[in-house]
């Protein structure tokens, strides 16, 4: 299956840079790159592609306008899944971006471009309403609130946060077995177990991996510095 993408960056060799390596799969077809939010808007109501993968710091103020542009996306044209890419962890960022669901969203740091088949899979996640959340996001989302006394992760084995930060990026049962050394039946387990002390067990299946680490956020009242 083939994703059509819109890519909005202001930085014109970036645009270039990654115009090149999504060139260079075919299970990509860039079909507009742009510069600005007001330009990405418009190419969405033009062609309508499947997903749209955009900087978050752009013209005119350079702060959370990919972000902005990426509800007002999913607000619209909810068909279309949206990725953000962002220069360093911003865990603020991420959960305003996330707060109000995660279906069809993705948060990646740029440094993940050069890996294809990673932003491949976050945008083919996307385009089909799942989720894609950058590892090193996780770890830091884990860090500012799991030592917080309140958090609902302080009812949670090690192993059962190990399992937690696979799921939240976005991997499967199987991918998270391979990468803990552990059997796949094992890992069906502590998810079960997971879900269930977040209190996760009636959410869908689309967007809960992603939730189980939203959730602890909100029961501790929301991003942190807010």
């Amino acid at each position: 299956m083939t994703v059509r993408v819109v890519f909005a960056d202001d930085n014109y060799l970036v645009r270039e840079g990654v115009a090149g390596l999504l060139a260079e799969t075919a299970e990509v077809d860039l079909v507009e790159t742009v510069a600005d939010p007001d330009a990405l808007l418009r190419a969405v109501v033009l062609h309508r592609p499947d997903a749209v993968l955009t900087d978050i710091r752009m013209p005119p103020t350079f702060t959370t306008e990919g972000i902005d542009a990426a509800k007002r996306i999913r607000a619209d044209y909810p068909e279309t899944g949206v990725v953000v890419l962002s220069q360093y962890v911003e865990e603020d960022y991420a959960f305003d971006l996330l707060s109000d669901g995660v279906e069809g969203l993705g948060y990646l740091l740029k440094e993940r471009v050069t890996e294809v088949d990673e932003l491949v899979r976050a945008l083919h996640d996307v385009a089909r309403g799942g989720s894609a959340l950058d590892p090193k996001v996780v770890e830091g989302l884990l860090a500012r609130k799991g030592t917080d006394t309140g958090s609902a992760l302080g009812g949670l084995t090690e192993r059962e946060l190990e399992v937690l930060r696979e799921l939240a990026t976005g991997r499967s049962n199987a991918a998270t077995a391979k990468a803990l050394y552990m059997s796949e039946r094992a890992v069906e387990k502590h998810v079960g177990s997971v879900f269930q002390k977040l209190g996760l067990v009636n959410e869908s299946d689309v967007n809960r991996r992603v939730m189980a680490v939203l959730a602890y956020l909100e029961s501790t009242g929301g991003a942190p510095g807010r």
